[in-house]
């Protein structure tokens, strides 16, 4: 039987169907399952949600790791909606959750019936949440992917060296930025039915979302008239914040206030920089960083990475190793954060907020295609 009330979790007792797929909706899903909400996630016949085929990298069972990245703690159904048994499953399903999320190109429901007015209108409770890529106006035919906005939004422009061409960032940005606020969007409209009664369509779009995400270079424009552009790892309004190459390699040292530059400063044996009116606060600091560069590589070019990790750490001075990912997770591990979890066997990210009275839990590997099929036929019979 379908399990609707997990032991622990705010959110337990709510049922979320979802009728996302890939990333930003699939996220948010899981976080709001993590926390307890019953999650059945809507896949089409065939393949089921495209990350599903997303490979390499493959787990040992040749699960795409795509997939199980953002999928645990769901149950799976596979229902095509151009037959009319399925279609009917669907919208049983939508009149019987508290939340719906769809990622459809703008109006793609409509035809099925499972649009905002028609499933708020046997189901006046839902809180229906739709994500696309560019809004439900002039923008509802552009697809929905995270490097088009990356591309569209002037994050690209800001990501390269100065003198190379834009560049993507390493992972799917703005499709979890995206899923982050579908899911404080949905928590907010539950608390505005709780008080009233009342449901709700929340949207957003990977666009709105990247230009709130783009936060101080947005605002750069905005507010100063400034069209930030491409300056490798350098920060357009601190310095030092970036690697700096030590004796063996480089490591990321920041000073992001005048307390810390005297920290970094006496830490590295040049106290006299301190003295020194080309670089007595930040905003001299930015201006004379060419002068400033080499005398600090001078004094890190004495000791290794390592060392100076150590020095400065102890010394208060912000600043790390450029690591790879295993190495990310295993520094995680170190302090205590205990990054990985295993539902049912199958490694994942701990969800990243701990609760002292209502923690996530981790009840359900990522489920495979249809698994939950009979399961969440009989639950809706029942209903």
């Amino acid at each position: 039987m379908l399990d609707t009330t997990p032991a622990t979790g705010p959110l337990a007792g709510v049922v979320v169907a979802d009728f996302s797929r890939i990333l930003a909706g699939p996220y948010a899903t899981m976080l709001l399952a993590d926390l307890g909400a019953t999650v059945i996630k809507v896949e089409g016949p065939g393949t089921g949600d495209d990350t599903r085929t997303w490979t390499p990298p493959r787990a040992d069972d040749g699960t795409a790791t795509y997939y199980l990245s953002i999928n645990r703690n769901k149950h799976s159904i596979v229902l095509d909606l151009r037959d009319p048994g399925d279609l009917d499953v669907a919208r049983t399903l939508a009149a019987q959750a508290d939340v719906m999320i769809e990622n459809f190109k703008p109006g793609g429901l409509v035809r099925f019936g499972l649009d905002h007015p028609s499933v708020a209108e046997t189901n006046p409770g839902v809180v229906y949440c739709s994500i696309s890529g560019f809004g439900p106006a002039e923008g509802a035919a552009l697809p929905g992917y995270d490097l088009l906005v990356q591309a569209t939004s002037g994050l690209m422009s800001l990501t390269g060296e100065a003198d190379g061409p834009p560049l993507r960032a390493g992972v799917a940005v703005f499709d979890v930025i995206t899923g982050l606020h579908a899911a404080v969007a949905i928590l907010a409209a539950l608390r505005h039915r709780e008080i009233t009664g009342e449901g709700q369509h929340v949207e957003t779009n990977l666009l709105s979302a990247a230009l709130s995400g783009l936060v101080n270079q947005t605002s750069a424009y905005l507010a100063g008239g400034v069209v930030p552009g491409r300056m490798g790892n350098a920060h357009l309004s601190l310095f030092p914040y970036e690697p700096l190459p030590t004796g063996d390699g480089d490591l990321i040292v920041i000073a992001a206030n005048d307390g810390q530059f005297r920290k970094l400063a006496t830490a590295i044996g040049a106290p006299e920089l301190l003295d020194d009116p080309r670089f007595g606060s930040m905003a001299d600091r930015n201006a004379n960083r060419d002068q400033l560069r080499p005398l600090l590589l001078e004094r890190l070019a004495t000791r290794s990475a390592q060392e100076w990790f150590d020095v400065l750490s102890a010394a208060g001075v912000p600043c790390g190793p450029i690591n790879t990912i295993d190495k990310g997770i295993e520094l995680a591990g170190k302090l205590g954060l205990d990054p990985v979890v295993e539902p049912d066997g199958v490694p994942s990210i701990r969800n990243p907020v701990s609760y002292s009275a209502t923690p996530p839990s981790y009840r359900r590997k990522p489920p495979a295609l249809g698994a939950d099929g009979d399961a969440v036929r009989a639950w809706l019979q029942d209903q």
